[in-house]
């Protein structure tokens, strides 16, 4: 086994004036844990014994340091989501972009520091499928502590992680659908904080419990960890006041529901002002954006997921009355979605990154699923339908095997990757007409090629993404993730793109910010952000099987001209294939 620091978890913070930075340092033991769920006990991967894994509390400016020991059976990294990994890329996480995994028996030490950031953020792992039940929180607190939110302190800080359990063997069903070349199958159950709730077979003893006092104000910081569904959250006689998404702050932005993709942050505020003579659940319930051509719509996890939140000191009359229930949008509620999704605005304080008015690289991106060749290991694929496969710009990206896209570009090394990825697709048709899929005369267009493309992009370039989904095998909001930048939403709609209606629609002014898009369902959206961050950076979709799939492309960000906007060199104990 490779040489590893002590095990035991620590914080060290070197404090010469009160404003300076600490260095925060834990240890993450990865391996084998049985846990019980639905009348199963199950064996899953996990960090420190855990599930969720542990939360990580730091403030900005900071340098976090995480000591990976890998005593699980499977390769593995971890990715810190929504971190910008400023010239440090090398602790990103995604394997084959960033790094080789960690390998069992292994460790590697990530080390970045925290600039310009706060909220919510999350770290998981990047490899296989086995972010299912390896991620936790990471929270940023303002430097000078929680007196500098731009919103009224709450009372009590409360993160919580939405996930998903399934009882059989993720990473053996992930295996079995690539040998067939299909996708893993529904979850069992989704999750408040690993615990499903009541509405489970043998949970009602696993349901997470926020107990609050009348008159107090929270934070929820809500986490979606789920491997494949968007989510409806809600909490029976409450309301929330969203003021983050993703470790940006907003205009403030009141709503009884928050909708949330797999990726995102959402920092709401919520009053306990409801009668403390009863409880009430918390509860989450898949959003179904699917929409299939032609039907029927694919089968999906139908269940709901609950908490209790239960006033203290509790009352007797709350004892013994059932929790009042939410109502809860239904699964395929897209206007509920979009209406939350454009409601957000940014909230612009002194010295923020603003909106790039000029820009230097546009881009048009379609992305969504097709089919391509069976590979020679898809052992039971359908030879003559061929294999699912995910693409952007009719390009299915394939990961490397021998060396990391980042190791490459920082060597120099050719044949692992190219630096042509296309800024617009092969063809333009009507994108999300359903008539795609039954019209024999546009089925050339299911079919994709598969490649490692990167586009390249001087440091400090301004990039205009239109990202524009298709009907293809369906129409799908796909969230889409963006490695070490954030980026400005300036427009989203339906249909197709149009440049000329949708240029008047863009915000400049105040628009949020993201690292992680909910693109609508059969619909677009406009993103732009500033490349000021030397290395390779994928972006992809953030439903597991489409990452899988090829549904990713990667940045190529140039060097700057001075020593501190170069990337240096990987750390000695980088991980090797």
């Amino acid at each position: 086994m490779a040489q590893c620091v002590p095990i035991l978890v620590f914080v060290v913070a070197f404090l010469r004036f009160m404003a300076d930075a600490a260095v925060v340092e834990h240890t993450f033991r990865v391996g084998n844990l049985t846990v019980r769920r639905l009348c199963e006990n199950r064996v899953i991967t996990a960090v420190n014994g855990r599930l969720p894994g542990p939360t990580i509390e730091v403030h900005e400016g900071d340098t976090l340091v995480v000591h990976l020991i890998n005593d699980s059976p499977y390769n593995l990294t971890i990715h810190w989501h929504g971190i910008f990994q400023l010239l440090s890329g090398w602790a990103d996480g995604p394997s084959m972009i960033t790094q080789c995994p960690i390998q069992p028996r292994n460790c590697y030490a990530y080390r970045f520091n925290i600039t310009g950031q706060e909220g919510t953020l999350w770290w998981h792992a990047h490899s296989s499928v086995l972010r299912a039940t390896v991620y936790g929180a990471l929270i940023i607190r303002p430097r000078n502590g929680t007196e500098a939110f731009p919103f009224s302190k709450p009372d009590k800080e409360v993160p919580i992680l939405l996930g998903e359990w399934w009882n059989d063997d993720i990473v053996d069903m992930d295996s079995q659908a690539f040998l067939t070349g299909g996708a893993p199958g529904d979850s069992d159950a989704y999750t408040i904080n690993g615990k499903p709730g009541d509405l489970y077979r043998c949970s009602s003893n696993q349901m997470y419990k926020l107990e609050v006092e009348q008159g107090k104000s929270y934070l929820l910081r809500i986490i979606n960890a789920a491997l494949s569904k968007e989510l409806f959250f809600k909490v029976a006689g409450h309301s929330f006041t969203v003021v983050a998404v993703d470790a940006s702050y907003t205009k403030p932005y009141e709503t009884d529901v928050v909708v949330i993709a797999p990726g995102q942050t959402a920092d709401a505020l919520m009053v306990a002002d409801a009668p403390p003579a009863a409880s009430y659940y918390m509860a989450a319930l898949p959003y179904i954006s699917t929409a299939p051509s032609p039907p029927p719509r694919p089968s999906f996890d139908n269940t709901t997921t609950r908490g209790i939140v239960r006033y203290e000191p509790a009352m007797p009359s709350a004892a013994s009355s059932r929790p009042v229930m939410p109502a809860m949008p239904s699964f395929f509620d897209n206007d509920v979605a979009h209406r939350f999704f454009t409601s957000l605005t940014g909230l612009l304080r002194p010295g923020d990154p603003t909106v790039p008015l000029h820009v230097d690289e546009h881009m048009v991106v379609t992305f969504g699923l097709g089919v391509a060749a069976c590979e020679a290991s898809q052992l039971l694929c359908n030879r003559s339908r061929g294999a699912t496969a995910a693409s952007m710009n009719n390009v299915s990206f394939q990961f490397p095997t021998k060396k990391s896209l980042l190791e490459a570009h920082f060597r120099g090394e050719k044949g692992i990757y190219t630096s042509d990825f296309p800024d617009t697709p092969p063809v333009f048709f009507d994108f999300t007409n359903p008539a795609v899929n039954v019209n024999p005369a546009l089925q050339s267009l299911w079919f994709t090629t598969k490649g490692t493309k990167v586009k390249k992009v001087k440091y400090n370039a301004a990039v205009e993404m239109v990202l524009q989904n298709t009907a293809i095998l369906g129409i799908e909001n796909h969230p889409l993730h963006l490695h070490g930048f954030n980026f400005f939403v300036l427009a989203q709609g339906f249909g197709n793109y149009n440049a000329t209606s949708a240029v008047k629609s863009y915000n400049l002014a105040d628009p949020p910010a993201r690292n992680t898009i909910a693109v609508p369902t059969g619909g677009w959206a406009v993103i732009r952000f500033t490349a000021n961050n030397p290395g390779v950076w994928i972006m992809h979709c953030h439903l597991d099987a489409h990452l899988s799939s090829g549904l990713a492309m990667a940045f190529e960000v140039e060097n700057g001209s001075t020593p501190e906007t170069t990337l240096p060199p990987p750390p000695p104990d980088y991980p090797r294939c």
